[in-house]
């Protein structure tokens, strides 16, 4: 099996819940056809670098998968045939990387930094 990690960005219409689920979704067609994911992050709502499909936010979501490569080709079949989708890509890796991405790395490096700073 291959080794990949996968982006998905869904419309910022849905819900964080209903994006949450699109990942479960993805997870169980992966596992079903004998794969594994090894990581999911939810970036959450980000803003587009340029509109897509009249959208100017996003919810981002990171998945790192170990999987046999028609498996993945029936995910991202899937993909393009849902409407909540915007974009996604899958790269294909040497190994996974199962660290705290550097989006959510920094994301918590600020929440501590807010923390300890003083208040007045």
């Amino acid at each position: 099996m291959a080794l990949y990690e996968h982006v998905v960005i869904s419309r910022q219409d849905i819900s964080p819940q209903q994006a949450e689920a699109l990942n479960d979704q993805l997870k169980h067609l992966i596992e079903e056809g004998g794969g594994n994911v090894a990581k999911i992050e939810y970036w959450g709502l980000r803003n587009l670098t340029y509109r897509i499909k009249k959208n100017r936010k996003g919810h981002y979501s990171l998945l790192a998968i170990d999987a046999p490569s028609d498996v993945v080709k029936e995910m991202e079949r899937q993909l393009s045939i849902n409407e909540d989708v915007l974009r996604y890509m899958t790269v294909r890796v040497d190994e996974l990387d199962l660290e705290l991405s550097p989006i959510l790395a920094r994301r918590d490096r600020d929440r501590e930094r807010r923390d300890d700073a003083p208040q007045f």
